[in-house]
């Protein structure tokens, strides 16, 4: 009834085998001959000094800017906190569906049964 079909076998020729050389001898190490050298001492080289100008100014907020940074904030936390409470609604009513259905289907699988 149900018998398995094997694939034919392939034809193609067997790879040529890979004939790989001998790994050449390791080059024989170069005994360290330690050498006397006389100290030199270095004068160390002055750093150039950076020429001290003006400081830069302060940035100094005015009261309609600290407005308009606290403002700008609470607006980002505001969006940000309705998007991820819709997220968590729209989850919500999702796993709610899917519990109806369940339900729903259920109940006809056990009318069915008793049918």
């Amino acid at each position: 009834m149900l018998t398995p079909k094997y694939p034919t076998p392939d034809t193609a020729p067997a790879p040529a085998p890979v004939i790989q050389s001998p790994p050449a001898p390791a080059p024989m190490p170069v005994p360290y001959e330690p050498t006397t050298t006389a100290p030199v001492t270095q004068t160390p080289v002055p750093m150039p000094v950076a020429p001290t100008g003006p400081a830069r100014p302060t940035v100094q907020l005015t009261s309609g800017a600290v407005l308009g940074v606290v403002a700008g904030g609470t607006a980002v936390v505001l969006i940000v906190g309705t998007v991820l409470v819709s997220m968590l609604l729209a989850t919500a009513i999702t796993a709610v569906s899917v519990a109806v259905c369940a339900v729903v289907l259920r109940s006809l699988l056990n009318q069915q049964g008793k049918h």
